[in-house]
Formats: structure tokens, C-alpha cells, sequence
């Protein structure tokens, strides 16, 4: 039996495990479906280059889940699968959410406890900023170690002087106050250690941050490559799960459940449990512990991708060194190359107004479960967006590069065509009021209706967010722990 049981070792969950084992009498154990490296050096090699995405078809450290991006344009995510999760293999971005994004998220719970001016002390007690650390609304003294790449590529350097010239003021730091500019261009903070002799910075994730650290903690355990299968009851309070660990079953038993096996998973898992829509669970024999909208609300970054060619080296520090912020739109020179020869755009829409859903396929715990995204299915994301493909084409236009394939006339189908995705799915738990018919989880992060058992990690999240999601996610799980402890 343990005080605490944290399903998945991802960012969020290498949080909560450090900070709730923090009280030597509170046990706490971490189960993680994939490997477990008790060090840095255990880690594999192609995870320790932040210049590097190691998103290899067989990677063992990867979840893969085949989606519907529209109802006929299909595609493949992926997600980390380790002890980091994805904030082991993503591209260490590190910007805060915006200010307005937490007003909208208060707004949804009716609680000033998810406020931009509510958090900020924990994003200032989480970070280690090399950079800002010592201004107004930052910290030195945090486990994040956060920087800029100070000398940037030769690409990077032409899109910042194209954006310039174009008329976006320079942004030196994204996570400045009063909750980060809306616009404009700049280096992005990375969760990355200093250079090395050639210029590479070793990618430092919220293992490294976190977990590492606490793994010595005779109130803390880890287990790796442990699979859980379903949540245990009795009644409508939660007391352990059902694993399978190193092939074979097991039930671990635990006073409280804490959810952190992300978007896909944590639905997942508990829509398998039978917390979900009644008829959902009895189309697949699963016995329903308690209804909730579990997976009918899902929201991402759509994401266009423009290809093109420039003189510029390959050479890179991390995938994404500077950005373009409009508003609502980001767009991403991407210093990794695509394809052979190729460079990249990302054109992204941060708030969009179309969502999704995930349902179970079945029962079975080894089937991925269904995500249909519903990208580009309002006017209103189809015209931004293509008003943000309009723009891009001027930077490459005044970066003298040569586009690949287009843009010409920006249709639909021309969208629809280059579509892809940020890989930021969030809100499948969303958080809410107990008479919102679309929450599952109340501002608290506990499950409504069921006793000892929270989720903490992106799927609770209830609007899109500005910005990329692992600042957000490492303040999510800061502040749950309060309430957790």
C-alpha cells in the first residue's frame, strides 16, 4: 500500500513525484509504461542532443496513435514514452502561456486560482533562467534550468531580420511581465544546459529537473515498462490499479491515484475504468462507475507546413530557436530539416475554434483509442489561417527564399492538403464547475464524482493555449501539488 500512486512518469507526474515524496512519510510510487533510467547516463544518447528530435518510426520511447486530423485527411502522433514522457523527446521549448489564456481558464472554473497573477510565484519557484532570472517575475533558484541560444543559426538570424523589416518588434523575452508579449519576434526559452565546445546544449528534461534528483528518497519508487490496465474501486472510491509489469499482472494498492499518463492516456485509462459517457461504456461491456464527458472535448495546434529552400547550413542549436508571435498564430522556423535539402515553416493557429474527440475502439488496453481532431471545420480557422500562410509567404519572399510547392492560391484544399498538427492534444479531462456538463475534473484537479483519485497533466487543461505546453504543464503539476499534499 502506498499514500500515493502516480500513473505515468511524464512531465507532469516526475513533478508531483519529486514534490509529494519532499514529506519522508508519504510514499509515493511512480508507475511508467516505458523504460525507467535511474540516471542521466542510463538515458539513451539520442535523447541527451537538444539540437535533435529523436522521433525514429521504431524508437522504443515513443507512442504512436494513428488520428483522423479531418474526417478525410488521416495522420499519425506521436508522444514520449520514458521516464520525461515527451518533455523527454520534444523540442525544450519553454514559453509560458499567456496571461490572457489563464483569465480564460479562471473564467471556465470560476476561480481565481488558475489567474496568471495566482500562478506566477510558481513559475517563478520552478525556474532556473540564466538568461532573466534576476528581473521582475523570474527566478534563479528553481529546478528549470531555462536559456536562449545566444548565437543562432544563420537561417534563424534572416527570419528575425525578415520579421523586422516587415514591422514585428523584437521580443528579447517571451516570459516577460505582464504575462508575455502578444507579438512579435524573438529567441524562445529553451530547457537546455549551457554549450559545449561546438556549440550543441544537452537537452534537460523534467527527469533531469525533477525526478533524478529525488530518486534517492527511501519514500519513493519508480517502476518501468509497468502497463495499467485499469483502475480499482470500491464503490465510487478509488484504490489501487491493475498493471502489467514485465508481462505479468499486478495490483498495486494505494490510499490516493493521481493521473498523469497525459491527454490520451489518462482518458484513456479512465474510460476503460468505466468513468466516461454511459453509452460509451456499455457499448463496450465496460461496468460504468460514474458518467462523465471524458474524451468529447479535445484541442490541439493545427499546424501548416511550408517547404523551402535557402542557402543557409543545417547547423542548429534546438528544432526551434526563434518565433513569430501574431496573436493567435505562431510561426516556427524550423532549424531541423524535414526532408533532404528542405527547409520548414510552421504555421500554427494557437487558439482555434474547432475541437475534437477521442473514444475507446475497445476494451483492450493494447488498442490505441480513437482521435478525431476536427481541424478546419470553422470559417473562422480556415480565414486565419490562411491569412497566416499570406504572411509567411512575404518572410520567405523577403528572406529571398524559394517556397516549394506554393503557396499560389491558398484554398481549402490547399489547407486541408498540408494540414498537420503542433502535437499539443490537451482537454480531453477538462477542468470545470460541477454543473458544467462538459467537466470531469473540478479546479482542484480531483475526478467529479469519484473519491481519491485527480488528474494533473494536459488533458485537464479547459482552453487552448498561446503557447507550447510543457511551461504550462510543469506549473500545472506545482500547483496541484498544493492541494495534493
Amino acid at each position: 500500500m502506498v499514500d500515493t500512486l502516480i500513473i505515468g512518469g511524464g512531465t507532469a507526474g516526475c513533478v508531483l513525484a519529486a514534490r509529494l515524496s519532499e514529506d519522508p512519510d508519504h510514499r509515493v510510487r511512480v508507475v511508467e509504461a516505458g523504460g525507467f533510467w535511474a540516471s542521466a547516463a542510463e538515458f539513451p544518447p539520442e535523447l541527451a542532443d537538444s539540437g535533435a528530435l529523436p522521433l525514429d518510426d521504431r524508437a522504443p520511447w515513443l507512442w504512436r496513435y494513428p488520428v483522423a486530423l479531418t474526417p478525410d485527411r488521416p495522420g499519425q502522433i506521436v508522444r514520449g514514452r520514458g521516464i520525461g514522457g515527451s518533455g523527454s523527446v520534444n523540442g525544450c521549448y519553454f514559453i509560458r502561456a499567456a496571461a490572457r489564456d489563464f483569465a480564460a481558464w479562471s473564467a471556465e472554473v470560476d476561480a481565481r486560482s488558475w489567474d496568471f497573477a495566482e500562478l506566477l510565484p510558481y513559475f517563478r519557484s520552478l525556474e532556473n533562467d540564466h538568461d532573466y532570472g534576476d528581473h521582475p517575475g523570474h527566478g534563479r533558484a528553481g529546478p528549470v534550468s531555462v536559456r536562449r541560444i545566444a548565437r543562432p543559426t544563420r537561417l534563424v538570424e534572416e527570419f528575425g531580420a525578415a520579421c523586422g523589416e516587415l514591422g514585428f518588434g523584437e521580443v528579447a523575452d517571451w516570459n516577460s511581465l505582464p504575462g508575455g508579449p502578444e507579438s512579435g519576434v524573438g529567441p524562445v526559452p529553451c530547457t537546455v544546459g549551457p554549450p559545449d565546445g561546438s556549440g550543441r546544449h544537452r537537452r534537460i528534461g523534467p527527469a533531469h529537473s525533477y525526478l533524478l534528483p529525488a530518486l534517492s528518497r527511501p519514500n519513493l519508487s519508480v517502476l518501468g515498462d509497468t502497463r495499467v490496465t485499469r483502475l480499482r474501486f470500491r464503490g465510487t472510491r478509488v484504490v489501487g490499479a491493475d498493471c502489467l509489469y514485465g508481462g505479468r499482472p499486478e495490483t498495486i494498492w494505494a490510499d490516493r491515484v493521481v493521473l498523469c499518463a497525459g491527454a490520451i492516456e489518462s482518458a484513456a485509462l479512465l474510460l476503460r475504468s468505466g468513468i466516461g459517457p454511459a453509452e460509451q461504456a456499455a457499448a463496450l461491456g465496460i461496468p460504468l462507475v460514474a458518467a462523465a464527458p471524458v474524451g468529447e472535448w479535445v484541442t490541439d495546434h493545427p499546424e501548416i507546413g511550408i517547404d523551402y529552400l535557402h542557402p543557409a547550413a543545417s547547423g542548429r542549436a534546438v528544432p526551434l530557436e526563434y518565433v513569430l508571435e501574431l496573436d493567435d498564430i505562431e510561426i516556427r522556423p524550423y532549424t531541423v530539416a524535414f526532408a533532404p535539402g528542405v527547409h520548414r515553416m510552421g504555421v500554427s493557429l494557437m487558439r482555434p475554434t474547432s475541437s475534437g474527440r477521442l473514444r475507446l475502439a475497445t476494451a483492450d488496453p493494447l488498442t490505441p483509442p480513437r482521435i478525431e481532431y476536427g481541424y478546419l471545420a470553422t470559417d473562422a480557422d480556415r480565414t486565419r489561417l490562411r491569412a497566416a500562410v499570406e504572411l509567411t509567404g512575404q518572410i520567405l519572399e523577403t528572406m529571398s527564399a524559394e517556397s516549394v510547392g506554393g503557396p499560389g492560391e491558398i484554398s481549402d484544399r490547399w489547407l486541408h492538403d498540408r494540414l498537420g498538427t503542433s502535437q499539443h492534444l490537451s482537454g480531453t479531462c477538462r477542468m470545470g464547475r460541477a454543473d458544467d456538463p462538459r467537466a470531469v475534473v473540478d479546479d482542484r484537479c480531483r475526478v467529479h464524482g469519484v473519491d481519491g483519485l485527480s488528474v494533473v497533466d494536459l488533458s485537464v487543461v479547459p482552453v487552448p493555449l498561446s503557447r507550447g505546453p510543457q511551461a504550462t504543464v510543469m506549473l500545472l503539476a506545482e500547483r496541484a501539488t498544493v492541494d495534493l499534499r
